[in-house]
């Protein structure tokens, strides 16, 4: 028996809730500069599929990479870990 690959999961926000089924995450991530060795904010957005639309803007989630879903999905809300207030 094969084992199964570990899916990546990452930790954002969500900052569009526009569409059915489907939220825009933020995901923030610190990465040292080369030569200045000073600390970065580089962004990410990705669409991610909500099934029961739970999720609402501000919302902390956990996504989950999975097969595409659509041509921009890739990801699914794994849970929300914290709700926006």
């Amino acid at each position: 028996m094969e084992k199964r690959r570990l899916r990546r999961q990452m930790i954002g926000t969500v900052v569009s809730d526009k569409m059915d089924k489907t939220v825009v995450v933020l995901v923030e991530r610190l990465v040292k500069h080369r030569l200045y060795h000073k600390y970065i904010r580089r962004r990410s957005k990705f669409a991610a599929h909500d099934e029961h639309n739970a999720s609402n803007i501000g919302d902390r989630v956990l996504i989950i990479q999975t097969r595409p879903l659509s041509k921009t999905k890739k990801w699914r809300v794994g849970k929300i870990v914290e709700k926006a207030v």
